[in-house]
């Protein structure tokens, strides 16, 4: 800040040098001028220069460093009262600049409120005729025929889900129930929504819970576990997919496992960007590039790390680790 008002009032400097250079200037060619009087008076001139320029810079400069430490809440509060003329009309600006902005932004979150609360409303109303579709699904003879809408049913539904679940992810705060949440029936609950599709392509599940229960939300869980059996299911066949959970180190891990097709080691720090899909299938349109990008999200609110471990031809492992109770006083008050 000292240089920054440095440059501001250079020109007021070079002037008073200016004017002291020339007064000795004139003392030195004029004889009669005595030189030391004048020097004295330059000297002394000097000096109460200085202490000026130090009594306004602390003046001057107290409302642009509390602009200048002004963070990014927009509350006008902190920042220093304008005491001359000019602050006065960039605090006014400032002040018409932010409420034009928050009232802009009030308008856009009403907007988007009412979108997300539209298509929630859509997504609930395709739900009765989705489950009307199943019924009617279940009734049929023909087997071929049946596995075949039972799968493109599933892809509906499970799309459908992920949409109602990205509109949700903005506001999971509100939403979050941190508890003690048994890990069982919330894997065999997504294992027998895919159960089906699974029939279909010969996949079977291994599952092994050591540690039985997990400190966590037990619908966003749900999720995450759908989204990443879902990918697990797609991307491998007539094989096992195995689910495990441990202990290490106070932290409780579930660990997802399959025998599918891998991701190439290019694609790994990209797999959880927004609409990523993967180069060695770029030309799969059925990929939305979401499902991973939304686990992450919900992953990231519910604290849980996810690592990944994958090698072409051989599968991929998910492993979620669990944070322990005292992650959570700090956010929860638990």
């Amino acid at each position: 800040m000292i240089m920054a008002y440095i440059r501001e009032r250079l020109s007021w400097i070079l002037l008073f040098v200016f004017l002291q250079l020339m007064l000795l200037f004139i003392a030195a060619v004029d004889a009669q001028i005595p030189f030391l009087p004048i020097l004295y008076i330059v000297f002394l001139s000097t000096l109460f220069f200085l202490v000026f320029l130090f009594v306004r810079y602390n003046r001057e400069t107290k409302f642009y460093k509390s602009l200048q430490a002004w963070d990014d809440t927009y509350d006008l509060v902190a920042i220093s009262d304008p005491e001359r003329p000019f602050e006065t009309i960039a605090m006014d600006v400032l002040s018409l600049q932010t409420e034009r902005f928050k009232k802009e932004s009030s308008i856009r979150l009403m907007e988007m409120q009412e979108e997300k609360d539209e298509l929630l409303s859509w997504i609930h109303e395709v739900k009765t005729p989705l489950t009307t579709m199943q019924l009617m699904i279940e009734r049929m003879e023909d087997e071929t025929l049946k596995a075949q809408l039972q799968y493109e049913w599933l892809r509906i539904h499970l799309l459908l889900d992920q949409q109602l679940h990205q509109k949700r992810i903005p506001f999971i705060q509100n939403d979050l129930l941190i508890e003690a949440s048994a890990l069982e029936p919330i894997i065999f609950q997504e294992i027998r929504g895919l159960k089906t599709w699974c029939m279909q392509k010969g996949i079977g599940f291994d599952v092994s819970l050591q540690a039985a229960e997990v400190l966590s939300d037990a619908k966003w869980l749900g999720f995450i576990i759908r989204q990443l059996l879902t990918n697990a299911v797609k991307y491998s066949s007539a094989s096992d997919i195995h689910i495990e959970s441990d202990l290490v180190a106070d932290h409780v891990r579930l660990i997802i496992r399959d025998a599918g097709r891998g991701i190439d080691p290019k694609d790994m720090p990209r797999i959880f960007d927004k609409g990523f899909t993967s180069t060695t299938s770029h030309q799969d349109s059925a990929a939305t590039g979401m499902g991973l990008y939304l686990t992450k999200k919900v992953a990231e609110a519910l604290m849980i790390r996810i690592q990944v471990e994958s090698k072409p031809g051989i599968g991929t492992t998910f492993t979620l680790i669990f944070p322990k109770r005292n992650d959570f006083v700090s956010i929860t008050g638990m």
